[in-house]
């Protein structure tokens, strides 16, 4: 079923401009990415794609994916200062710029490192709003309209009915879901989109399951 546009689809967010694919875009997927990564990373690099790769240093997509993955939202004024933060606080950064004609216009990797390594993608589709399609090679559909939790864990039977009973005692209401694996029986991923907001209590609940790599709780973006 196809969208309904509302008035923020045309207006758009209120944003630290130029441009809301270009800089709105790429503040939320890197603040997405910070999130899903948990820490501030020790070192960054991006890679840009299309689009973003041509015109985005123009419009501030450089500034506005290291601010996102620094902690910072769309109507954060210190954006226009994220080079200087990162300094501030010993990150590395860099970027790489390419052409795939088979990545979206607006899209990025991100390569974290810190206490452990993460890859993210994402695209910028347009008036501010974007999705997080892989993490780690696992696909996902996170684009912050949603209350969300996601999880790396070992595949295994019972899981997912594990998972999902715990959000029903929580009394949760999952709007979507989607699992993803590499093979049987090795690592898998959960996407769970929910209506509400996702108490600790769950957190502490998941982190008692056995081979569980990876617990995040993702609130809904800022509009």
């Amino acid at each position: 079923m196809e969208k309904t546009k509302t008035l923020f689809d045309i207006i758009g967010p209120v944003i630290i401009g130029p441009s809301s694919s270009h800089t709105a875009g790429a503040v939320r997927i890197g603040y997405l990415a910070g999130k899903i990564f948990g820490e501030i990373p020790k070192k960054v690099k991006f890679k840009l794609y299309n689009s973003f790769a041509k015109t985005g240093k123009g419009h501030g997509t450089d500034k506005g994916l290291l601010a996102g993955v620094l902690g910072m939202d769309v109507d954060n004024e210190s954006i226009k200062k994220a080079f200087n933060y990162a300094k501030k606080l010993n990150v590395e950064y860099s970027y790489e710029f390419a052409q795939d004609s088979s990545r979206h216009p607006n899209s990025v990797d991100i390569f974290l490192e810190g206490s452990y390594k993460m890859k993210i993608s994402g695209n910028s589709v347009g008036a501010g709003e974007v999705c997080i399609n892989m993490i780690d090679g696992y696909k996902f559909n996170i684009n912050g309209d949603y209350n969300t939790l996601i999880l790396l864990y070992k595949d295994k039977p019972g899981m997912v009915y594990r998972v999902s009973s715990l959000l029903q005692s929580k009394n949760l209401n999952i709007a979507t879901m989607h699992c993803d694996r590499k093979a049987k029986g090795e690592e898998a991923s959960m996407g769970i989109c929910l209506d509400s907001i996702i108490p600790d209590s769950l957190i502490k609940e998941l982190e008692k399951i056995d081979e569980v790599y990876l617990i995040r709780s993702i609130e809904v973006l800022k509009k």
